[in-house]
């Protein structure tokens, strides 16, 4: 039997970075499900990251059909794309994972400010 789910200590945790690879692909799809839709300085800036590497899995999730991306102004938006084969299996995915951050954590990220 799983254990029940306890949640993560001091600060984001890095709950699906072993199954993608990389803490700042989970960081994008993370915010990017809680928030609809960012660009990549704003969502470096939430999580205190570099903004090359977020840079880097934005491409490269929008390379592999998974994002989508459009100008406003010279800032480049990003949000899932809606004919991702499996989109909603992603976003279950997420929003299980925002149910293991403290509630700090899950308040900010779910906080839209726009």
């Amino acid at each position: 039997m799983w254990p029940e789910r306890q949640p993560a200590s001091g600060g984001m945790a890095n709950v699906l970075e072993p199954v993608l690879g990389s803490t700042s692909k989970e960081r994008v799809l993370l915010y990017l499900a809680c928030r609809g839709e960012g660009y990549a300085r704003e969502i470096a800036r939430f999580f205190g990251a570099s903004l090359r590497p977020i840079q880097r899995q934005m491409e490269a999730l929008e390379s592999e059909g998974v994002l989508w991306s459009r100008e406003v102004g010279r800032t480049r938006m990003y949000a899932f794309n809606p004919r991702y084969a499996f989109l909603r299996e992603l976003q279950a995915l997420l929003e299980k994972t925002v149910s293991f951050y403290p509630a700090a954590d899950r308040k900010r990220l779910l906080m839209n400010r726009r």
